[in-house]
């Protein structure tokens, strides 16, 4: 079981189960992803952080404030932004590049790298995976490219017994954008200025306060 960190104390949820964070801009839900990261790099668990709108340099930065120096360096990041905006990037073990956000197919092929690294090779036995953001996705394609492509994604979470976490901006699309997206989880966190709900079929709603 993976529990999601101190503001939802008691809770635990399957491995293989993906949650989205879906609420308005600036409501939180970036931060209340990274301390359910954090719950997890406290014991050891392994981190990938796919992110389509911070660098590798912000989110390392900003996970200083809730990780310790080794845990910070451990967290695998596939960066599809420093590239993108015209930088010299240089990868290493723990930091992979795509070209932008629009990759999808590269984006999902540095991430089941990592997933190599950490299974496979043994590194941790235990990972929790973070793809921020869903909506820079639907900016740059389709709802049907985008729906496809974390069908795909999802299941590998899945597969790997991970802890999958996903947020969207909701009031940037249309309901129907949003419920084909939400089909895709096994559970909804839903983040105003004030609280956030957890919800889904197999396990018990949750509200707390932020």
């Amino acid at each position: 079981m993976y529990d999601l960190g101190p503001r939802f104390t008691e809770t635990s949820v399957e491995p293989g189960t993906n949650l989205l964070l879906r609420g308005p801009p600036l409501t939180g839900k970036r931060q209340l992803a990274m301390e359910i990261l954090a719950a997890g790099a406290a014991t050891t668990e392994g981190t990938v952080v796919v992110s389509t709108r911070d660098s590798a340099e912000r989110i390392r930065t900003d996970y200083g404030t809730l990780f310790d120096e080794m845990a910070t360096n451990a967290i695998g990041i596939v960066d599809a932004v420093t590239q993108h905006r015209g930088h010299a990037v240089e990868a290493d073990d723990y930091t992979k590049y795509v070209s932008s956000p629009n990759d999808m197919t590269g984006l999902g092929v540095k991430f089941a790298e990592f997933v190599q690294s950490y299974y496979v090779e043994g590194r941790v036995e235990r990972m929790r995976v973070f793809l921020d953001s869903l909506t820079t996705l639907l900016l740059y394609t389709n709802l049907q490219t985008v729906f496809q492509f974390m069908h795909v994604f999802t299941s590998r979470v899945e597969n790997a017994d991970a802890l999958g976490l996903y947020t969207i901006e909701s009031t940037v699309h249309d309901e129907e954008t949003l419920d084909t997206l939400t089909r895709l989880f096994d559970g909804t966190i839903t983040v105003d200025a004030e609280t956030a709900t957890l919800s889904g079929t197999t396990f018990e709603d949750r509200t707390i306060d932020l």
